[in-house]
């Protein structure tokens, strides 16, 4: 699984449309840039425009997990640890869509097929964390709850905006074209 989200990393850093300071495309997360959050990122994280910086914090970070497993692996508190963010980081994966699709006032580009699934699985999730006979921690079955919620939140707007045609927010984001 590392291994695809690996070349799946190359080939959209390969992919990427050439910089021009004219087209959105050549930003990478242009919508989100600091006037969109009101946040900066420190050192542009994962805004790069070279791909060497992709691959030297991925090796870092991968080092860093490394020497924090060899140290401290085996203490109860760094495995629960662990787990905790685990599942804060699966639980508010729906987050960003939510707000893209919040701020365009469409669900262009998102599938149903994707809702689909994603429901069925919370479906699934919730039937097993909560009809099980052996004892899930609370943990598990409250942010399961949290991601239904926004599964279903995209549902709802997924029903309410369907594919209708992405509403321009961005100022800065003009057409020449048109001009």
């Amino acid at each position: 699984m590392i291994g695809v989200q690996l070349v799946c990393l190359h080939v959209a850093l390969v992919n990427r449309p050439p910089y021009s300071p004219v087209s959105q495309l050549s930003h990478p997360f242009a919508g989100s840039r600091e006037g969109d959050t009101h946040v900066s990122r420190p050192f542009n994280f994962w805004q790069w425009r070279p791909t060497r910086p992709y691959w030297l914090f991925l090796t870092c970070y991968t080092g860093a997990l490394f020497v924090l497993q060899i140290v401290v692996g085996t203490a109860p508190w760094y495995v629960a640890l662990q787990g905790y963010v685990a599942l804060g980081i699966e639980a508010t994966l729906p987050l960003p869509q939510i707000l893209s699709n919040q701020r365009n006032q469409s669900c262009k580009g998102f599938r149903l097929s994707v809702l689909a699934n994603w429901l069925l699985g919370d479906a699934m999730k919730m039937m097993f964390f909560f009809l099980s006979a052996s004892t899930i921690p609370w943990t598990f079955k409250l942010c399961g709850l949290f991601q239904a919620a926004c599964d279903s939140y995209l549902g709802v707007q997924y029903w309410m905006y369907g594919e209708g045609q992405t509403v321009n927010r961005d100022p800065f984001n003009k057409d020449i074209r048109l001009q």
